[in-house]
This record gives structure tokens, sequence and C-alpha cells, in this order.
């Protein structure tokens, strides 16, 4: 519910009016083409666009980059990729961009949400607030992980009992750009996972991502690690405003098997180092490592949760499976994005 059905169609549905839409796709033209846009300060509700729609972010400018498109034609692609936004979809969008009410079914999920038992434990809040992530174990279950996975092999042509298809130019980097599929969908309906989010955001009126997965092979020789290492997703320009990030273990993955890696509790020391640092030092391009790197297994289902300041990438898989993920998300409808890029 938080975005299949508001993406889903149904039958017989029309309505191609989506509020925000021709918006996104005149600034996203004129940024591409070098004009003053406007995009910075919209950031955020077009990424909300885009994830209540169903597109990926990297799909969706990757299309208007290689083809140039009409609105008309923009929104046919959208439609043909994800689907026509159903009723709730577009009353929902109508709530961003023209503060309408929200439609009922989303009102009665978001109190449904709020209304269950925690997840996450005192112990995990304090966790989360000490070190800045936290686990939630057995978000989905082990059979919606499976399908995901399954769905990440096909789609690149490898199988699992065969280690040489997990090979060749198209795994060069570990990110799959992969966004559309039931599997997926059904993951980021996951109540256990809304909760979650709501508890560390403080409401449950949050929109779930729609974000790509990764297929992180073991090293061998010709084949190494391509990345991403420790980085930020955010600008460092203080004070970094919270915001989470997550990422859903679809399979087993210890620590060695190219685990999600992070720096525990940065976000409460990134100002200062900040400040530490050399007039003309690039923050990006420091030593990560050395602030205390950690990787952070787990089984399949479950879902790590992460504060955005904290430096987090993969780490080279010296395991004998791929780590095989995909990324989960939830945000509010307005969160402060800073202009100015650090």
């Amino acid at each position: 519910m938080p975005l299949s059905e508001l993406q889903a169609n149904s039958s017989g549905h029309e309505q191609t009016d989506v509020p925000g839409l021709h918006g996104y796709w005149s600034r996203m033209t004129a940024a591409l083409s070098g004009k003053s846009s406007g995009h910075n300060s919209e950031f955020h509700r077009d990424r909300l666009l885009l994830h209540v729609l169903g597109l990926g972010l990297e799909q969706t400018t990757q299309y208007l980059l290689q083809n140039h498109p009409g609105f008309t034609e923009f929104q046919d692609w959208a439609f043909a990729t994800a689907g026509k936004p159903s009723g709730n979809t577009i009353a929902r969008l109508k709530n961003l961009y023209e503060d309408a009410p929200l439609p009922q079914d989303i009102l009665s999920l978001h109190e449904q949400v709020s209304n269950m038992p925690d997840v996450l434990s005192a112990e995990d809040l304090q966790h989360w607030s000490e070190h800045g992530f936290v686990i939630l174990n057995e978000a989905v279950p082990a059979t919606d992980c499976a399908e995901a996975a399954q769905t990440i092999w096909d789609a690149l042509g490898a199988k699992e009992d065969e280690v040489a298809s997990w090979y060749h130019k198209g795994h060069a980097n570990i990110m799959v750009q992969l966004f559309q599929s039931p599997a997926f969908d059904k993951n980021r309906r996951s109540l256990r996972i809304h909760k979650a989010f709501a508890q560390l955001w403080g409401t449950a009126d949050l929109w779930a991502s729609t974000d790509r997965c990764s297929f992180n092979v073991p090293e061998k020789p010709g084949h190494v690690f391509q990345g991403p290492d420790l980085h930020w997703d955010v600008s460092l320009y203080q004070p970094v405003p919270f915001a989470t990030q997550g990422v859903l273990y679809l399979t087993d993955t210890p620590p060695e098997q190219g685990a999600l890696t992070l720096v525990p509790g940065f976000q409460h020391k990134l100002a200062a180092w900040l400040d530490a640092l050399p007039a003309n030092a690039s923050p990006r391009e420091e030593d990560l490592h050395a602030l205390g790197s950690v990787p952070v297994g787990g089984k399949a289902g479950d879902l790590v949760i992460w504060h955005q300041a904290l430096p987090h990438g993969s780490r080279p898989n010296r395991g004998k499976k791929p780590r095989i993920v995909q990324y989960i998300n939830m945000l509010p409808s307005h969160l402060q994005v800073h202009e100015t890029w650090l």
C-alpha cells in the first residue's frame, strides 16, 4: 500500500493528468540542456513523484538523456514502464502539490501502521540513537526474499548453480538498474518495514522508495570489486538533516560477503571532522575507512536502516556467493534538502 497500491491501475482507469509530472519533465529538460531549471529546490518532491509512480531515478534520468522526449512521449514512456497511476496515486500527488485531502485508503493505512505494535525495541532505538543504524530482523518473509532474488537472477541471465554465469561485462558494477517487479513491490509494501521507518521518523505518513537492487559477486582474478566504496548520498553542508536509507538482504549475507559497510556513530562526529580537515581537503576523497568502518551482515529478510550522515557503501566480496539486496527507504512529504553541494 505505501507504493504499489498507489501505482497499480484498476481496469479501465484512464486518468493521465498527473500532478507534478509536467513540471518535473520541464525542469529536467531544462537542466539537461544546461539551462536554469529550479530543479534543486524541487528535488525532494520530484523524488517522491518518481517513487509513487514506480519509476527509478536512474532509469528516468537515462531515458530523458538518451531520448530528449516531448512531454506526451515522456508520459507515455512512464505509463508503459510502470503502469498508469491509480486514483489513489493521483490523490496523493494532489495532496503533495496542491495540499488536497489525502484519500481515505491512505489515511487508513497510516492509522493501521500507527496502531501496530512496535517492531523496533527500546534497545533498537537506543542503538539507532547512538550508532546511527539499526537492523530489523525478519522484515519480510524468506519466501518473498527468494522471489525478489530470483527476479534479479533472471534479469541478469545468471544462475545460482552456474558460477561462470555470475561474471560478465554487465556485472562490472554491483548496481542493478531494476525497479519494476511485483516481487519488489511486495517487499516495499511490508507493514513491518513501514512500522520501523514510522518509529524512526515519528510518523506513518511516509512514501516508499522505488530504488534499485545490487548483485555483488565474489572477487576473483580479473574481476575485482568496482564499488561503490564508502560515500555519502547527501550534501555535507552543515547541518546534515535527519533522513534514512535502507537495504534489504535478499539472501543470507555474512560480513565478508560484500556486506553493507558503514561508520557507526559518525552522525555525531561529522561536523567536527569536517571542521578539522585542511582548508583544501575534499572530504569525499579522504580515507573514510580510517574513521572506523564496520561491515554489517544479516540474514535473508533483514533490513538495515541507517542515518544518511553515515559514510556507507559495499565492500569486496570475499565470500563464496553473491550478495543480493534490494534498496528500500521511506520518506516524509517534506524534507530539508540543502541546495549547496559539499
